[in-house]
Formats: C-alpha cells, sequence, structure tokens
C-alpha cells in the first residue's frame, strides 16, 4: 500500500477521486472530496479544543457521516478515535470511557441522558460537544461546544496539518461486544485498518464498482474496519444503514444500490423466515458475507439472487479464516486460515489437536499490525490473551484434513451436566431448526447435584405456538440425552448487543423465574434421579 496511515489514504484518494461517492447515509451521500474537506476541518477544530498526537476523542454517536468524520478528524491529527457503543447502560458507559482516559467527548443530544447519568463518574472527561440540539445541557462539564461549530469552515482557521503518526500507531480503539463480561477496548492500528480492509477486498473479490452496505453500528468492527474501510481503499461506496431492521433492510438495499452486504448472528434467519415476496430476487446484491451461513443457505441464495460466504474473525483477531470463492461450500464451514495467518487449535494445556478434535482457535499473524495491539490500558489482560504468543480467541472449533474450519461454540458457553461438557452452540443450532421457533439461546443456571443445567431461551415465530413437550421431544430426537435442556423459558425477543450478538449474561442474570417451564416437575420424575 503506498499510504500508511488512514489520513493519508484518505487525502490521496479525495485527489485522484474527487467527486465520486465514498459516503452514503439516508442523509444523503459524501464524496471523496468532501469527506477529506469536512475530516480537515473537525481536525482543526479538535485542535482547538486541545487534542493533539495520540489523544484518544471519544463519541457517543448513532450511525451518521459526522461519526466517520470525525474519527477521520481524530486520525489526520495523529489522534485516536473512540466510538463507544450507544446502547450502554449503567456502570459501562463510565467504564468505558474512564478506560479510555478520553478529555473530550462527542455526544448526540438523544444521549446526553445517559451521559447526565454518569458524570460524577466520570474522571477525564473534560470537554462535551454535542451534535444536535446545543441547549439540552452542559452535565456540568467546565465547557461545551455545537458540533457544528467544530467542523465549521472558517477562512481565519488554519485547517490541520498532518500528525505525527505512523502505520503501526493507534488510530481507533473498539469495544469488544461484552456479552459475557465487561468490554475491552481493543487498540487498533493504521496499518491494522487499511490492511484488513485489503485482505477482505481480495478474498471476497470487492472492486471499486461495489457499493459496500452495512446495518450495523459504526462502534462495531463490521461497519467501520470492514465496510468504510474497504470503500475508502479501493475508491468504491461504503453505505451505512442506520440500523438493522427485517422490515427495512430491502428497501434499504434497494434505494442504496447495495451490490454487497455483511450479516452477523441471527439477521439472516430474520429475513429468510419473514414473508416470501414475488420481488425478492429483484435486488442489486451479488455477494453478502458473515457468520455463520445457515443450513438454509442453498435456499436463501436461491430466493434472493446472491451468494453467501461464511468467514471467521473477531476484532481483536481481524478476519483470518475465508470460505474460498472457487470451492464447493463445506457445510458447517467457516472456511480455511488465509496465508497471512498461523491459525490452530489447542487443548486445555495449549497443545495442538488432531484433525476432528475440538479445539480452541489460537491465532498469530504473519505480518505486522494485523492483529489489535491488545486492550488499551490494560497491559494485564493484554497478556493474558496472548499466552504464549497465541492470542487466544475463546472460540472452540474442529477442523477436518484440509484445514476447513467447524465452529463448535464459545469456551465460555460451555455448561458442565452430570459430568459432560456441553456446547451451548450445539443446543442452540437443533432448537433454531424447529419449525415454530425463530431464535433460541441455551445458557447454564445451578443445579442442586451440583455443576450446572441447561435452561434455553425460546422466541416463537410469528404466528406460531409454541408447545415445551414438543421442543423436548423434538430435543431429544437430535441430541444425547444429557444435552437435552430442562428449563425453558418464552420470550417475544433475545437481549441482544446493536451487533446481533445475544447478551447471555443478561439471561443469565435473570435465570428461573416463575414463568419457566420445568420439564421434570412436569413429567413427575424426582430431580435427583433425572437424567442418571
Amino acid at each position: 500500500m503506498i499510504t500508511a496511515t488512514i489520513g493519508g489514504l484518505l487525502r490521496q484518494q479525495a485527489q485522484d477521486l474527487g467527486d465520486r461517492t465514498f459516503l452514503r447515509f439516508r442523509a444523503g451521500d459524501l464524496t471523496y472530496r468532501a469527506a477529506n474537506e469536512r475530516s480537515a476541518s473537525f481536525a482543526a477544530g479538535l485542535r482547538e479544543l486541545g487534542v493533539s498526537a495520540r489523544d484518544p476523542v471519544a463519541m457517543l454517536l448513532p450511525n451518521c457521516a459526522e461519526l466517520v468524520l470525525l474519527w477521520f478528524a481524530t486520525n489526520l491529527l495523529g489522534a485516536i478515535a473512540a466510538p463507544l457503543n450507544t446502547a450502554f447502560r449503567g456502570p459501562l458507559p463510565a467504564h468505558v470511557l474512564n478506560q479510555s482516559r478520553a478529555r473530550v467527548l462527542i455526544v448526540d443530544d438523544q444521549l446526553i441522558g445517559a451521559v447526565a447519568e454518569i458524570s460524577s463518574e466520570l474522571r477525564f472527561i473534560t470537554h462535551l460537544v454535542i451534535r444536535g440540539d446545543h441547549g439540552r445541557g452542559t452535565i456540568g462539564l467546565p465547557t461545551c461546544t455545537p458540533l457544528a461549530a467544530l467542523g465549521r469552515p472558517d477562512g481565519s482557521r488554519e485547517m490541520a496539518r498532518p500528525g505525527p503518526a505512523g502505520p503501526s500507531d493507534a488510530a481507533i480503539l473498539l469495544a469488544t461486544s461484552g456479552t459475557t463480561g465487561r468490554s475491552k477496548l481493543c487498540e487498533l492500528s493504521h496499518r491494522y485498518a487499511i490492511r484488513q480492509a485489503e485482505l477482505l477486498a481480495e478474498n471476497l473479490r470487492l472492486t471499486a464498482s461495489d457499493v459496500l452496505y452495512c446495518p450495523f453500528p459504526l462502534f462495531h468492527l463490521d461497519a467501520a474496519i470492514l465496510t468504510v474501510m474497504p470503500a475508502l481503499v479501493l475508491g468504491g461506496v461504503a453505505a451505512i444503514g442506520e440500523r438493522f431492521s427485517v422490515s427495512a433492510f430491502w428497501p434499504e438495499v434497494r434505494s442504496f444500490g447495495a451490490t454487497v452486504f455483511d450479516f452477523m448472528g441471527a439477521t439472516l434467519t430474520l429475513l429468510h423466515r419473514s414473508p416470501a415476496l414475488t420481488g425478492d430476487h429483484d435486488n442489486p446484491v451479488r455477494l453478502a458475507w458473515g457468520v455463520p451461513v445457515p443450513a438454509f443457505a442453498p435456499e436463501f441464495e436461491d430466493r434472493f439472487g446472491l451468494r453467501l460466504v461464511e468467514l471467521y474473525g473477531s476484532t481483536d483477531a481481524g478476519i483470518p479464516v475465508y470460505e474460498p470463492l472457487d470451492e464447493p461450500r463445506r457445510a458447517g464451514s467457516c472456511g480455511r486460515p488465509i496465508p497471512a495467518y498461523d491459525v490452530r487449535l489447542f487443548d486445555d494445556q495449549d497443545n495442538e489437536v488432531k484433525a476432528g478434535a475440538v479445539g480452541e482457535i489460537v491465532i498469530r499473524p504473519g505480518e505486522p499490525d494485523l492483529m489489535a495491539a491488545g486492550y488499551y490500558g490494560m497491559p494485564e489482560q493484554t497478556l493474558a490473551a496472548r499466552r504464549g504468543l497465541w492470542f487466544h480467541t475463546g472460540d472452540l472449533a474442529r477442523s477436518d484434513k484440509d484445514g476447513y474450519l467447524y465452529f463448535a461454540g464459545r469456551r465460555t458457553d460451555a455448561i458442565r451436566r452430570r459430568g459432560e461438557n456441553i456446547s451451548a452452540f450445539e443446543v442452540e443450532e437443533v432448537l433454531s431448526s424447529h419449525q415454530d421457533v425463530l431464535d433460541a439461546a441455551a445458557f447454564a443456571v445451578p443445579s442442586d447435584l451440583t455443576e450446572d443445567e441447561i435452561m434455553v431461551a425460546v422466541v416463537p415465530r410469528p404466528g406460531r405456538t409454541v408447545s415445551f413437550e414438543s421442543l423436548v421431544a423434538y430435543c431429544q430426537g437430535q441430541l444425547a440425552r444429557h444435552m437435552v435442556p430442562r428449563y425453558f423459558d418464552l420470550l417475544a425477543e433475545l437481549p441482544r448487543t446493536p451487533t446481533e450478538k445475544v447478551e447471555k449474561h443478561a439471561l443469565i442474570k435473570r435465570g428461573i423465574t416463575a414463568t419457566t417451564w420445568d420439564r421434570e416437575r412436569v413429567i413427575g420424575r424426582r430431580r435427583e434421579d433425572a437424567d442418571t
């Protein structure tokens, strides 16, 4: 790559591509030239607030053009963008803001209330910048600036010059999902962002003519590093939706002219189970990538006229595994490691397991800065995740003789019951294939016989009625006896992060309630005799 930093790449593309569209939002399009000019103007305003090289700048904003421009603006100064999860509530926002040590917080006026609730706990924030209605309040901070004033072109204002950032310096902090514990901020360098974009474009054969669409938040890897950055690298278009919505998804795809989109979690299932329409095939998409690719992939591809491609990755590691485009799909596989990485499967003693055996996915990069530098301000946690010079993902998988990986769940999702280790992923996979089930999550609850019992939260398909007895019978026909859940709850929807990952900790905290269905109680068996 001829440009070593994100700011340098933006300037180069602005010079080369000028009025070609770069960013597409519902509010309108921005060209490469306009994106560069507005980013430089924001950078000048941030510099006047005292932001300099290596300073983190926190952002609590919805998906909007300003978030991308402010990210680029911080990078132009050699500073670090820290877009935060807008769904965080309770102690989490204060934890992440304090962890970032940012002095400047840029917040949307609709989210000021969430900041006001934690203002007394913020140890570093000294300046608030408000997008929208500046009159909503300053929550007691010494200084407050409207975003409109910060980014206003001003002939008397000297435009920001490039800061002293190098390819290995931090460009952006992205929080881990926090589905099982407190979020950590992954420190991602300029080279990480650019190289991950290049690898995605190479392995998915993206081109400058593609319109890359993402309906997920810009504080997540998919939208920021794997949608905006590939568009910037290729000279294509990044089309960012406000949020994922089943009813709005295809209309937005068509209005944006999207040729490629990404998916995650239950999004494909929700789209697949929506009522079929005569115009389903009439859309501009040629390829969709993400995880997982479900068993109904051939029907989905035929219905919507596109190709699904699976991969595997994380914010920490980037994307080390892709499904090869020139080979037939292997059902259940997330693909094969690419040459830029060394990917292996280890047992609990960090010994490599044989093909066919389940082990933890561990990763080493074959190039500089191909993975996160670590968890920002958390050296102990960084070292723990990289013991033995391997990044330990916490994900379980098995491999076949050709090196294809098959995801087997999260290590933290393992349930220990009657002396057996059970994958929550495998239980969920069976339940989700039931005709009456839209979504399902399996998790552990305490057993009075020590170890765990299996509990599942089930969301019925629209217009269907779920019978717990039929679910038990269905599980008994497809799962080993010790894997059949004991407890069932019926929910209207599962608690999810903005990136559609199930918040298992919320389900575990909720636990067994008065409405929970207990199959042992219903069938009249004594607990101590059950499943022994």
